[in-house]
């Protein structure tokens, strides 16, 4: 890598506050592509994966462009989705069948937030970051209803938003304009005039009629969630025509495109002087190239077909199911801010589909530090009177108070700080996921309690939800060290430590009934016990419960729902020990089948390698 890519890979990294820019730059840059164009080919494809940004730039292996500094243009919209979006969809359908394409077809349903504006490559993880602070300012003032009046002229069709909401919007948009001006350095021009949904626009008079006719028809009534969606275009082809290839075409001639079905390509009307009847001069999306094509091998898309959605904040009207009383739901708004990875859904619709499902995931707590600096850690870090102190980084810079002293953390240690960057890891990368978690049980060990606390403060979840304490799924104690089970922190001194403790939880096991040296039945017995209460306690449809405990319980508790048998017990201890931190297991309940699959979890696996311990005495010349 030259001197100056390496000065803008460490200014980018920087920049991005060690987010997700470097674990997406990384594997592009070890394949030998230049920092320019790796960021050039994940701002093209959303920043969703490294593996999309390599088929891109694998694809874009000839653009003669590709090493321009040509940025991409970004524009905020407010989108709404559910019953309301179908209903809008229809309309786009049948405005079209009976009243012909107008210059509304070309995009999708959308409230324009900010015009388009351009942002540097390396800049684009800054806008999102704009995007979550402007929905997280504005979340608890955002209208539960956006009303809509219908209006119409002879060359317009739409529904504006008047009033206190629409005053709400705005300042959403100028928000996000003055982070993004701070952060990315962008100049954004927020929509500060009549926001308004266009229904039709530059149509023929003639069809006005009709059209208005279908606009009554839409009804207003249903709630809607709405979206604020950043997605971005390739500044270049903003007048060109686009077209969209319906089959596959190899090329006869060195001019001419190849085409794959679903290919879009364009086209300038400006530049067709060369190209013979029935054949058009276009740019390839896919590849860049330029080159001629069979113009009845293609068919005209919609201007925003070639657009990319980065990330999208929604502005939530579910109802808060914990903090209802008397049967009166809570009227706040809750905000999710989701990527639009390759794995994430689509659309609201199919996330709520997925919700609707039972759902567990069980998770492994993080690194803790007896693993890294063994069984004498304790040792390691405490003064002859007891006190703590950091004998080396990977050691927290602090530990909850215990009402025994520093001693009883001997069996029951805390997380490493490579634990509790493990964990914000498997947290953050659980929101960019979209789902939704809606109860959360831990076993008492204090590993698994600040696992679960550093997840939910990923989710922004952990004022709302309180974390559950179940003894049942703690670690087999025939793999505790000592002849007793080992002190714990009780629920008092977890609250004294400022972790959010739903004290007024039964648990299916009592931690008095813990009992040291448990055969592997009686283990496997009260996991069984505790995961099913755990599953039965949560009601229906709320989303999906959190599991943090140990290695095992990946096993013990998830073949139960699943109805399997348990393992043998050396299988059961061969298959632990290679179980890494922060391992998954995801289970959802299959209504229609009546019974629980193991599907894929909603985040990637966690691989890092070793780092051990160095000591500068040892390179000193002659020792």
């Amino acid at each position: 890598m030259a001197a100056g890519e390496t000065q803008l890979y460490a200014k980018v990294s920087n920049k991005l506050k060690g987010r997700s820019s470097p674990l997406l730059l990384e594997p592009l840059l070890a394949m030998g592509f230049p920092v320019h164009t790796a960021l050039k080919a994940l701002a093209a494809t959303g920043r969703k994966t490294a593996e999309e940004a390599l088929a891109w730039l694998h694809d874009h292996c000839n653009d003669p462009s590709l090493d321009d500094p040509i940025p991409q243009e970004y524009a905020l919209f407010l989108c709404p989705t559910g019953p309301l979006l179908e209903k809008l969809q229809e309309f786009w359908r049948e405005s079209k069948r009976q009243c012909a394409k107008n210059r509304a077809h070309e995009v999708f349903p959308h409230v324009t937030l900010c015009d388009f504006f351009t942002c540097e490559d390396q800049k684009v993880e800054c806008l999102y970051e704009a995007l979550k602070r402007a929905g997280d300012r504005l979340l608890g003032s955002f209208p539960m209803a956006v009303p809509l009046a219908l209006h119409s002229s002879i060359s317009y069709l739409g529904f504006f938003v008047n009033g206190s909401p629409a005053d709400v919007i705005r300042e959403f948009a100028m928000t996000f304009a003055t982070e993004a001006s701070l952060l990315a350095d962008c100049s954004v021009k927020p929509c500060t005039k009549q926001l308004h949904l266009t229904l039709a626009h530059k149509f023929y008079p003639h069809h006005q009629r009709a059209l208005e006719q279908l606009a009554r028809a839409i009804p207003l009534g249903h709630s809607c969630q709405w979206t604020a969606a950043l997605y971005s275009r390739d500044m270049r082809f903003v007048h060109y025509q686009t077209l969209r290839a319906l089959f596959q075409y190899k090329p006869q001639n060195m001019d001419e495109l190849t085409l794959r079905p679903g290919d879009y390509i364009f086209v300038d009307p400006t530049q067709q002087d060369e190209a013979s009847e029935g054949w058009v001069i276009g740019i390839s999306q896919r590849t860049g190239c330029r080159g001629f094509l069979p113009e009845n091998y293609t068919d005209r898309a919609s201007e925003s077909d070639t657009w990319v959605k980065h990330r999208m904040y929604t502005f939530s009207l579910a109802t808060d199911l914990n903090s209802r009383k008397d049967g009166e739901a809570s009227s706040r708004c809750s905000g999710e801010f989701l990527p639009q990875t390759a794995r994430s859904l689509s659309s609201l619709q199919a996330l709520q589909a997925t919700v609707a499902r039972k759902s567990v995931l069980v998770v492994r707590h993080g690194e803790r530090l007896d693993q890294i600096f063994g069984k004498s850690w304790l040792q390691q870090c405490s003064t002859p009177d007891g006190k703590y102190y950091r004998p080396d980084l990977n050691f927290p810079c602090s530990l909850p108070r215990r009402s025994r002293g520093i001693k009883d953390f001997e069996n029951d240690p805390p997380l490493s700080s490579c634990g509790i960057f493990q964990s914000r890891i498997a947290g953050d990368a659980l929101l960019d996921s979209g789902i939704r978690i809606s109860s959360v049980f831990v076993s008492p060990a204090l590993r698994c309690v600040q696992t679960a606390k550093l997840i939910l403060e990923e989710l922004k979840l952990e004022k709302k939800i309180k974390i559950r304490v179940e003894p049942g799924i703690f670690e087999w104690t025939k793999w505790e060290a000592g002849k007793t089970t080992p002190t714990l922190m009780s629920l008092e001194e977890l609250k004294e430590a400022n972790f959010n403790i739903d004290t007024d939880y039964r648990p299916a096991f009592p931690l008095s009934a813990l009992m040291p040296a448990e055969s592997y039945q009686e283990y496997v017995d009260r996991c069984t016990a505790s995961v099913v209460q755990i599953v039965n306690t949560c009601p229906q449809d709320t989303g999906v419960i959190l599991i943090v405990s140990h290695g095992s319980t990946l096993d013990s508790c998830t073949r139960p729902l699943l109805g399997l048998p348990p393992r043998e017990c050396g299988d059961f201890a061969q298959l632990v020990r290679k179980i890494p931190s922060l391992g998954m297991c995801f289970c959802e309940e299959n209504k229609e089948e009546g019974k629980w699959e193991l599907v894929n979890p909603p985040v990637k696996t966690l691989t890092h390698g070793a780092n051990a311990a160095f000591n500068w005495r040892n390179w000193i010349s002659g020792n």
